[in-house]
């Protein structure tokens, strides 16, 4: 595995994470957790140290399923990423609900990389009047999670305008041969890039 190391905090990080947004299923839809457990935990032993989650996935499912996978000694070989679920938050006290929800969901003490999830320009204004940056401050300072981020879906110059509004640590963007003027793109993802913020790819091979 190769690795690659976040700007601002030092972390090396395998170029390939391991996206529990669609593990393997029943039948039934419910999620096949001996099979999904082996393909992280395979993944894992292979290198992986990048595992990334949120709060929808699996309808919910997927940080309970993560916690399992991660035990017996697998949650200290890597660095979680989950996400707030950004439009389901109307209230400051929504954010810290979900969050301490996630620490619960995911058993552990800390989430490594939390991000905002899925913003776009008006969905940070939202939750930027709401008080996000004042929660994320809280959250690092009490050490409920290690890095803040964002992930995002929306228009480059609404991007830029997000990547400037707080001392973020990394964003993740859908970029690939057809989004590389699609959303952020390139301009997004080299924008960021001069700010220090580690960037994270979702959809690489779109």
């Amino acid at each position: 595995m190769r690795y690659r190391k976040m700007p601002k905090n030092g972390d090396a990080l395998s170029i390939l994470g391991f996206g529990a947004m669609r593990l393997p299923s029943n039948p039934d839809g419910s999620i096949d957790e001996a099979r999904a457990i082996a393909q992280i935990r395979t993944s894992i032993d292979a290198g992986v140290n990048y595992v990334d989650t949120a709060w929808p996935y699996h309808g919910g499912q997927s940080e309970p399923l993560l916690a399992k996978a991660l035990a017996d000694g697998y949650r200290e070989r890597v660095k979680i990423a989950t996400k707030l679920p950004s439009w389901m938050i109307a209230t400051r006290e929504d954010m810290d609900r979900y969050l301490n929800a996630q620490l619960e969901k995911l058993q552990t003490d800390s989430i490594d990389y939390y991000l905002l999830h899925a913003l776009n320009g008006d969905t940070w204004d939202k939750l930027d009047g709401l008080g996000v940056a004042g929660f994320l401050d809280a959250a690092l300072a009490d050490g409920r999670i290690k890095n803040a981020g964002f992930s995002f879906h929306g228009r480059l110059e609404s991007f830029k305008r997000i990547v400037d509004a707080y001392a973020w640590t990394f964003c993740q963007i859908q970029y690939n041969y057809l989004d590389q003027e699609n959303q952020a793109g390139t301009e997004g993802l080299e924008y960021a890039a001069a700010r220090d913020l580690g960037v994270i790819v979702m959809e690489p091979l779109r």
